[in-house]
C-alpha cells in the first residue's frame, strides 16, 4: 500500500526517516552495549510529537492516523528497535486506550502529558503466571469505600522503570474469571507501589523492563478505567492496535537487515569478486525483500482497516505474525551473509539479530495470533 500513500503521510514517512538517521541510528550501538535507557531518544521523540500522534489535537496529540503511525514507527525501528520500545508502548498501549475509555477528567489530567511526552506509562497485564492467558491473572482489586486495595505483580513492563503512571489490570471479582478484570490508572508513588529491579535481556537492550509489584496499594475508585469487569475488553482491543505498533517495529528492524547486507555484500570480495555477485547471497536478499515487503504491505492493511473503524483483530495479528516472523528470517540471513563478522559486535547485524527475537513474543506470542487468525478464518 506503500503507492497509496498521501502527501501527507509521505511527508511524515520522510521526517521519520531523516531523524531516524540522524538522531537514532548513531547511538543505538552504544545503548544496546551499556544497556542504558534511551532517555535523550525519548525526549527527542517527544518534540518531534511522535509519542502522541494517534491522539486528538484537544488532547496535546498530533491527530494523525495509524497509517502514519506506522510509516513512522516503521523508520524508528531501522535506526533503534529499543527506541521504537518507548514509542510503541506509549502511543498504542497507554494513550490509547486512555483516550478512548477514559473520563474526561482522566483525559485532561493523564491523557494531555503522555501525548506531549512529558510523562511515560506502561501497560501492567502479564504476570507470573499469566503471559498468554490474562484471564488468571492472580493481581487483585478489593473495593474499600470510594477506592480499591490491589495486591498482586506484573512482570515484564516495558517502561516500568521510568513510567509516571501504570494501566494496571486486576480481578475485581474472580468468580468472574475474564469478565471481572477492571484496569485502573495507578500513579508512581501511590503508597504499595513498587517497581522492581531492572531486567537483563537478549535484545532491546535500550530500553527499560522491569516488574511491579503491589502491597495494599489504595486507588481511587476516580482512576478505575473503563466500566467496572470491563479490563479484558480493553486490554484485548487495546492489544490488536498493540500489534500493528509491533508489526511496523518488525518491519523496520527487517529493513535494517537488508540495509546491512545489501552494503556488505557489495563491500566484501570473495573469490576475487563482490559477495552481491554471489547467487546464493542474492538469493538470501531477494527472500528477505520479499517476506519484509508483504509484511509491510499486511501492515499497512491492517493500519488502515484500524482507521476505517472496523473490527481489526485479525488483521492486526496477521500483521505482527508475519512482519516478527520476517524480521527473525531476515535477521538470520543477515547473520549468516556476514559470516564470522555477523557474530560479532562491531557490525549492527548481531545487535539485529537479538533485537528481532523478541518480536515473536511479546503483545502475543506466534501461537497466540495463530490462534486468533484461525479462529476467525473457521468461525
Amino acid at each position: 500500500m506503500e503507492f497509496a500513500l498521501t502527501p501527507e503521510q509521505k511527508l511524515i514517512q520522510q521526517t521519520a526517516r531523516e531523524f531516524a538517521d540522524e538522531k537514532l541510528a548513531p547511538l543505538a550501538a552504544e545503548y544496546d552495549r551499556k544497556e542504558e535507557f534511551t532517555a535523550p531518544q525519548a525526549k527527542m521523540l517527544a518534540e518531534m510529537g511522535f509519542l502522541g500522534m494517534m491522539v486528538a489535537e484537544e488532547y496535546g496529540g498530533s491527530g494523525l492516523d495509524t497509517v502514519s503511525y506506522v510509516l513512522a514507527m516503521e523508520e524508528v525501528s531501522r535506526a533503534c528497535a529499543s527506541t521504537s520500545v518507548t514509542m510503541t508502548v506509549q502511543n498504542s498501549l497507554v494513550c490509547w486506550p486512555v483516550e478512548h475509555f477514559g473520563t474526561e477528567e482522566q483525559k485532561r489530567k493523564y491523557l494531555v502529558p503522555l501525548a506531549t511526552g512529558k510523562i511515560l506509562g506502561c501497560y501492567g497485564l502479564s504476570e507470573p503466571s499469566a503471559g498468554s492467558d490474562p484471564a488468571s491473572m492472580a493481581t487483585t482489586a478489593l473495593e474499600d469505600g470510594d477506592s480499591y486495595i490491589l495486591n498482586g505483580s506484573k512482570i515484564f513492563i516495558s517502561n516500568g522503570g521510568v513510567s509516571e503512571i501504570a494501566l494496571v489490570w486486576a480481578q475485581t471479582d474472580r468468580e468472574l474469571k475474564h469478565k471481572g478484570i477492571t484496569c485502573f490508572i495507578v500513579d508512581r508513588g501511590t503508597p504499595g507501589f513498587v517497581v522492581g529491579a531492572e531486567e537483563k535481556k537478549l535484545g532491546i537492550r535500550g530500553s527499560n523492563t522491569t516488574e511491579l509489584h503491589f502491597e495494599n496499594c489504595r486507588v481511587s475508585k476516580d482512576n478505575r478505567l473503563g466500566a467496572l469487569g470491563e479490563g479484558f475488553k480493553i486490554a484485548m482491543q487495546t492489544l490488536d492496535g498493540g500489534r500493528i505498533g509491533i508489526a511496523a517495529q518488525s518491519l523496520g528492524i527487517g529493513q535494517a537487515c537488508i540495509d546491512a547486507s545489501i552494503k556488505y555484500s557489495h563491500e566484501r570480495q570473495v573469490f576475487g569478486k563482490p559477495l552481491s555477485e554471489v547467487q546464493t547471497v542474492q538469493f538470501k536478499i531477494a527472500d528477505m525483500v520479499t517476506e519484509v515487503q508483504a509484511s509491510r504491505l499486511l501492515t499497512l492493511y491492517a493500519a488502515w482497516m484500524k482507521d476505517q473503524g472496523v473490527r481489526f483483530s485479525r488483521e492486526a495479528a496477521m500483521a505482527k505474525l508475519h512482519a516478527s516472523e520476517a524480521a527473525n528470517f531476515a535477521a538470520d540471513m543477515a547473520v549468516q551473509i556476514h559470516g564470522g563478522y555477523g557474530y560479532l559486535r562491531d557490525f549492527p547485524v548481531e545487535r539485529l539479530y537479538r533485537d528481532a527475537r523478541i518480536t515473536e513474543i511479546y503483545e502475543g506470542t506466534s501461537e497466540i495470533q495463530r490462534i486468533v487468525i484461525s479462529n476467525a478464518a473457521l468461525r
